[in-house]
């Protein structure tokens, strides 16, 4: 396990990287007393390559912390982004650096002043919920300022909240906000993924949505943006609550990029053909599933609710695919687990 610290440009030329020697149940872990907020950090695991058995580890694939609180830069597609090598079928461990191609993890400084911030908690009988996209929702709106438009402060702006409060709104749920990646067959078209359905971290607010007025690079700028919108909408008596997509990854199938999950544990985190282990089993229709059956999943699903609820101040969350999550061993078959967990979660 090593751990991959770059420069504030996030050049793969100026990539060191810091074994981790420790172990803990089950977890590598070390102490680095020098790092500070806007470190850029990745992450390279090596181990069995065995797609037959599930294993797809490759070290020269730089990895995205699944916990990461922010990402810097977005994907740039690249044969390199493959843990095979493309033309060769899958058996093949591809050599070739992803580094230059994936976003790094950035270090966040959690604190934010909340102030008297408290959750509204509106009851469900006078309950209105207005759906919206970050960027759709005011990208265009002519009382929004210019440098607000399509971003978190932009949700929160006067003018939407007039708008919200004269039609007696009383939360707001966004689609996802959830760090996600434009899937390589639209960006080769000069498309993107608009509605963010492809996640890639469960901790990190989208980039894209930060406000176009700060200057300099985004860094961790709009984790705090995040959170401004929600004090500001809570100051108004409005809920947040997230449009929140646990059921697949952006690495979709065997024929996908390892960005993060894949490399991290293939067999752990995605449910995987019985038959045969190279290939996913595919609830969701985008290539992957996560296997909620696994407690290394019910645990990354648990702590990222938790984070945009204590951290993050969120109110609710609506579940994409929600069916999925719930899926038992063989198809028609319930597993519950990880609903049990959070109906006795005390903070969800």
């Amino acid at each position: 396990m090593l751990l991959c610290l770059f420069d504030a440009a996030g050049d793969a030329d100026s990539e060191q990287r810091i074994p981790l020697r420790e172990k803990s149940g089950g977890v590598w872990h070390g102490y680095l007393p020098d790092v500070r907020p806007g470190q850029l950090y990745g992450w390279r695991v090596d181990g069995p390559y065995a797609p037959g058995e599930g294993h797809r580890f490759n070290p020269h694939k730089l990895l995205v912390d699944p916990y990461a609180r922010a990402l810097s830069g977005q994907v740039r597609w690249d044969d390199a982004l493959y843990g095979y090598t493309i033309g060769l079928g899958d058996d093949h461990r591809d050599p070739r650096d992803s580094a230059p191609c994936v976003p790094k993890g950035v270090v966040v400084d959690p604190a934010f002043t909340w102030g008297d911030d408290t959750p509204p908690r509106v009851p469900w009988h006078r309950t209105v919920i207005y759906e919206a996209h970050v960027k759709g929702l005011t990208m265009r709106h002519p009382d929004v300022p210019a440098e607000l438009r399509g971003s978190y402060l932009g949700v929160a702006s006067e003018p939407m909240l007039e708008h919200f409060t004269s039609l007696g709104v009383t939360a707001v749920e966004l689609l996802p906000v959830h760090a996600f990646v434009a899937e390589r067959f639209a960006v080769e078209r000069g498309l993107t993924n608009y509605w963010g359905y492809n996640s890639l971290g469960f901790f990190a607010p989208d980039a894209r949505y930060a406000c176009r007025s700060e200057s300099g690079p985004p860094r961790a700028r709009h984790v705090d943006e995040f959170k401004s919108m929600v004090k500001r909408l809570h100051a108004h008596g409005i809920e947040v609550i997230l449009d929140v997509v646990y059921n697949h990854t952006a690495e979709a199938d065997l024929q996908g990029p390892t960005l993060s999950f894949k490399g991290f544990g293939n067999r752990h985190y995605y449910r995987l053909s019985p038959e045969d282990r190279r290939h996913y089993v595919d609830y969701s229709g985008c290539g992957n599933s996560l296997d909620a059956s696994q407690p290394l999943v019910i645990r990354l699903i648990m702590d990222s609710l938790r984070y945009w609820v204590q951290e993050m101040h969120v109110d609710g969350f609506r579940f994409d695919l929600a069916p999925v999550l719930g899926r038992g061993e063989h198809p028609g078959t319930r597993f519950g687990r990880l609903f049990e967990v959070m109906l006795q979660d005390p903070v969800l």
